[in-house]
């Protein structure tokens, strides 16, 4: 066994979320460090280097396993998956069936002033480039409205040049 799950706990939503600490050394945690919050044993692998760290949640059906990370104050649940060496991070929720994995990244997520802010790996192609980080850079899009249309509250989608799509609602005009 990697990691075993505590006795200090938090009940949110009526579920019971244990604490986390690691047993042994395994791929960046040491043995005795305190992780983030699984509701039971069945949501965080105990084969792989996968690990809930930070103030992250992972409960209900869901799973993280493999080489994957989740942490800050993200939320994995439902029937979601994280796996191979993905990372769920910031205020990211996962959710319903949904799956993340490979080398795919989930951020902090927000539509401001009509702006979307996603960052990608470096090795990925991208539009418009703001560096805050030597390791990854900051693609940005402005969704299109007729002029004069209130955009504040307008759901939007945003398609990436791969396929993806990515919805969410602008919070300011």
């Amino acid at each position: 066994m990697k990691y075993k799950l505590t006795k200090t706990t938090k009940t949110e939503y009526g579920i019971t979320f244990h604490q986390i600490e690691a047993l042994k050394d395994f791929g960046d945690v040491s043995k005795g460090d305190r992780g983030g919050w699984v509701e039971k044993e069945d949501n965080l692998s105990q084969d792989g280097d996968a690990w809930v760290s930070g103030d992250a949640w992972v409960y209900d059906d869901a799973r993280v396993y493999g080489d994957a990370r989740v942490y800050g104050d993200a939320r994995v649940y439902g029937d979601a998956r994280v796996y191979g060496n993905a990372w769920v991070s910031g205020d990211a929720w996962v959710y319903d069936d949904a799956r993340v994995y490979g080398n795919a990244w989930v951020f902090k997520q927000k539509l401001i002033g009509g702006y979307f802010y996603h960052t990608k790996q470096k090795l990925e192609k991208i539009e418009v480039v703001d560096t805050y980080d030597d390791r990854y850079e900051t693609l940005a899009r402005e969704p299109k409205f007729e002029e004069g249309e209130k955009s504040q509250g307008k759901k939007v989608k945003i398609r990436f040049p791969e396929g993806t799509i990515v919805e969410g609602e602008i919070l300011e005009d």
